[in-house]
């Protein structure tokens, strides 16, 4: 299915990596007490790819945003190894963009799962954010 208010198509693919290091390690953004790669951090990848996969699709004034994540981290990655995530864009309902989602290390498969964002339009989003900062007041 091709969404006719843009070039997105299924299959469009993305990508994001990075190597280990401290600052990546659960130990070190409070998500567990090991020095291997975080989970948020993988999650982080994940969303990365799919943005990657489709911002260059998007018409002028639109993006997308991530609504929902269903993943699992199956292996730890150490310090030092690279990571690669790729997100698929599998499904399109109207504004909602689903992705399968794959993260990797140097030996295996250490995440999976899916990855659903929404195309939203920038302008209108900002003003209703800053209604909200003006609500809170």
């Amino acid at each position: 299915m091709t969404s006719a208010a843009s070039g997105l198509f299924v299959g469009l693919k993305g990508r994001a990596g990075l190597v280990v290091g401290d600052e990546h390690t659960a130990v070190r953004v409070g998500s567990g007490g090991v020095t291997a790669l975080a989970t948020p951090v993988m999650v982080t990848l994940m969303e990365a790819a799919a943005v990657d996969a489709v911002a260059a699709a998007l018409p002028d004034g639109q993006q997308s945003v991530g609504v929902r994540l269903d993943v699992d981290h199956r292996a730890a990655t150490p310090r030092g190894m690279r990571v690669e995530a790729e997100a698929e864009l599998v499904a399109i309902d109207g504004r909602t963009l689903t992705f399968k989602v794959t993260a990797r290390d140097a030996v295996e498969t250490i995440g999976e799962g899916t990855h659903v964002r929404a195309v939203i339009d920038t302008a209108r989003f900002d003003q209703r954010l800053a209604k909200k900062t003006a609500a809170a007041g």
